[in-house]
């Protein structure tokens, strides 16, 4: 019984299992993958679908192919975290809370200056954006997945109102891992009021051109996250 639907792009659909598993740990980091035979007969699909899949892992910093060593499973520092899929991969496995620390500290390394650059440099289309999505969180309510939605799209929009084309690129990473973080984060405050707030206090922030306070407003709320992750990573350490 294959495992693969065939109506999809066989290959990429491969890409997608394989590479889940890979991060998720099914297969022993020491040891080689299955063959290309093996492979084929697992997925169910041809050796050339299996031959594409492993070189759109291998480009991910996954794997490496080699005649008579077989496709082996690289070091974790040599995967490029950075590429979305792979970060999705990480996140769908249940992160631990060390992964999700890590985001987040990569996240006070870029979002506040991104505020600071966008109260210095957005337009008032780009401003319009950003207001658009804190409406769309006051709106949500009691609506988790609308409120997770307009939330992902505030910061977003914030790294294109930056206007630099860096933090722009970082936007399917930012869009990516926040999905699965901000689910773990948010009973920091159950209060969707004050969520609104600390958000509606960017925006006024960037709005009337105060970089150093939209900066230090959007500090407080990623630094208020972790906190709560390093306090959860603690009381596990103790228990």
């Amino acid at each position: 019984m294959p495992l693969l639907d065939r109506n999809f792009n066989l290959s990429q659909r491969m890409t997608q299992e394989l590479g889940r598993q890979i991060v998720c740990g099914v297969f022993d980091k020491d040891a080689s993958l299955p063959t290309e035979a093996e492979l084929c007969e697992k997925f169910g699909v041809s050796r050339s679908a299996v031959r594409e899949a492993v070189k759109m892992l291998s480009a991910k910093g996954l794997i490496s192919s080699k005649p008579r060593q077989g496709i082996r499973i690289l070091p974790r520092e040599q995967w490029n975290i950075f590429d979305t899929d792979l970060l999705r991969w990480s996140l769908e496995s249940n992160p631990s809370m060390k992964v999700l620390k890590e985001f987040l500290q990569m996240r006070i390394a870029i979002e506040p200056e991104a505020a600071a650059l966008a109260a210095r440099n957005a337009t008032p289309e780009k401003i319009d954006a950003i207001e658009a999505a804190l409406e769309r969180m006051r709106a949500a309510g009691d609506n988790l997945e609308a409120e997770l939605e307009a939330d992902i799209a505030f910061h977003v929009s914030i790294l294109y109102a930056s206007n630099n084309r860096f933090y722009i690129r970082l936007r399917d990473f930012i869009e990516t891992a926040l999905h699965v973080s901000i689910r773990y984060t948010s009973p920091i405050k159950a209060n969707h009021e004050a969520v609104v707030e600390d958000h509606a206090k960017i925006f006024n922030a960037i709005k009337n051109r105060n970089p150093e306070r939209a900066k230090h407003s959007m500090l407080l709320i990623i630094d208020e996250a972790l906190n709560f992750i390093e306090e959860e990573l603690t009381a596990k350490e103790q228990s």
